[in-house]
């Protein structure tokens, strides 16, 4: 199951391609972000989301604000146009570690002492930016080949959210280990939780499971407890926004609560991330900074008020499971059983 999820068009100065992904299931529309302010916007209200897809949207943006500068300008004024690009696009989401990871890459590339002209910059912009996008599809089928033998024939997994081809370069992180385990002729089934507010599980993980051929059922967010009950779930396997060192673990809101009923039941609960996702210059979870949006992705569903007016809101996008929780981390690399800040470093090779 590939999607290409975003893709660029033309030369140095042309556009960039995605998914809307607020309008799945109900239609499949591409749509064309010219501009960087526009990019900003479509990874803010989450036309492309999940972290790998925002760390290669991210890099993409730079090349957008860039790209439209005339050659004539001055290579230390484009330089300049870079950094605020930069800055500007780091502002859009603060948790997802992959979008500050490629721009920081961008930034070095754009550094480059070889570079001469601006017509260079845009160039070796576009290439980093590629490079970017597709070391994370090479990474993505990595993870899925690792982590497929953990799906036997009639395992039943529970994941929540989305890490599908819709959240990285084209195949997923949690997802990629289902879809190599299908590729490879294991019959299985998926438990998707809806994850609210926004029903990513429910509007894009069962979508693309369903497109792959994958036996998928939708439950609500609290009803994953009863089936790990009922001895319906034989493991649990979620992607990640960012792993601090020790291997404490953000991800979509809700991931913390399953991680502690997977142990209270015990049940394997694994993380699937590319080593983009790795955070080793915060030492814990207590460090990562927690999204939080907008009152209305609660007190509305789909356009309709559900809550009082004026009524108080939370309404965190993350939270962080504990590394003494987690199974094992699923990367390019191989697997991390029962991460820890050590074994992290090795896997990793810093």
């Amino acid at each position: 199951m590939a999607v290409e999820t975003i893709k660029w068009v033309g030369d140095t100065d042309g556009y960039v391609e995605l998914i809307d992904q607020t309008l799945l299931p109900m239609e499949f529309r591409k749509v064309a972000v010219r501009g960087v302010k526009d990019m900003w916007r479509s990874i803010k209200v989450l036309q492309v989301r999940g972290a790998p897809a925002i760390g290669i949207a991210a890099a993409y943006g730079v090349v957008l604000a860039v790209g439209k500068l005339d050659n004539s300008v001055s290579l230390d004024d484009a330089r300049k146009v870079l950094k605020e690009a930069c800055e500007y696009l780091a502002a859009s989401r603060p948790t997802a570690v992959n979008l500050f990871w490629a721009l920081e890459r961008m930034r070095r590339a754009g550094g480059n002492r070889e570079i001469e002209t601006v017509q260079q910059l845009k160039e070796h912009l576009l290439a980093e930016a590629q490079a970017v996008r597709d070391e994370d599809a090479a990474m993505c089928r990595a993870i899925g080949a690792y982590g497929a033998h953990l799906i036997k024939d009639g395992s039943t997994v529970l994941t929540h959210c989305n890490a599908g081809g819709l959240a990285t370069a084209d195949y997923g992180t949690a997802l990629a280990v289902m879809f190599t385990a299908h590729e490879r002729g294991r019959e299985f089934s998926v438990y998707a939780d809806e994850t609210r507010p926004l029903l990513q599980g429910a509007r894009l993980t069962a979508w693309e499971l369903m497109e792959a051929g994958i036996d998928v059922t939708i439950i609500c967010d609290n009803m994953a407890g009863h089936l790990m009950s009922q001895g319906k779930i034989d493991l649990v396997i979620t992607g990640a926004d960012r792993i601090a060192a020790n291997g404490d673990t953000a991800n979509k809101i809700g991931t913390y609560s399953l991680a502690i009923l997977a142990q209270a039941h015990d049940i394997p609960f694994y993380i699937a991330a590319p080593s983009s996702t790795f955070d080793l210059s915060i030492a814990d979870g207590k460090a990562i900074p927690i999204e939080h949006r907008r009152a209305e992705e609660i007190t509305e569903f789909f356009g309709r008020r559900i809550g009082p007016e004026n009524v108080k809101v939370y309404n965190p996008a993350f939270d962080v499971t504990p590394h003494r929780l987690i199974a094992a981390i699923i990367t390019e690399h191989g697997l991390i059983d029962r991460p820890d800040s050590e074994k992290i470093r090795h896997l990793l090779g810093r």
